[in-house]
């Protein structure tokens, strides 16, 4: 059996297995947008499904690991995606994941 790939949440450090974040791509075009797939070519970075990594991931932490300064339009495309982690029941206690 093949270990599973490792990442590391770039809000929160923790690390986990590949399946359990999402994973944001740098385009070609400089743009930041959701590889839903985890397959999309360019720089990527990952963040745990929480409100609480989504909110220090846009707060700067993302643009630092992709390299790119997201404009107001990447930033609201992300800030949709990320409304479905807000959704009653939805995990945000990060310290339940240590």
């Amino acid at each position: 059996m093949r270990p599973r790939p490792q990442r590391t949440c770039v809000a929160c450090r923790q690390e986990g297995d590949q399946s359990s974040f999402v994973r944001v791509v740098r385009t070609a075009e400089g743009r930041g947008q959701v590889d839903e797939r985890g397959k999309a070519p360019g720089r990527g970075a990952y963040l745990h499904p929480s409100p609480t990594c989504w909110q220090r991931g846009m707060a700067g932490a993302l643009q630092g690991a992709l390299r790119v300064t997201l404009v107001e339009a990447d930033r609201e495309a992300l800030r949709a995606y990320a409304e479905r982690f807000t959704a009653p029941g939805a995990d945000d206690d990060i310290e339940a994941r240590a």
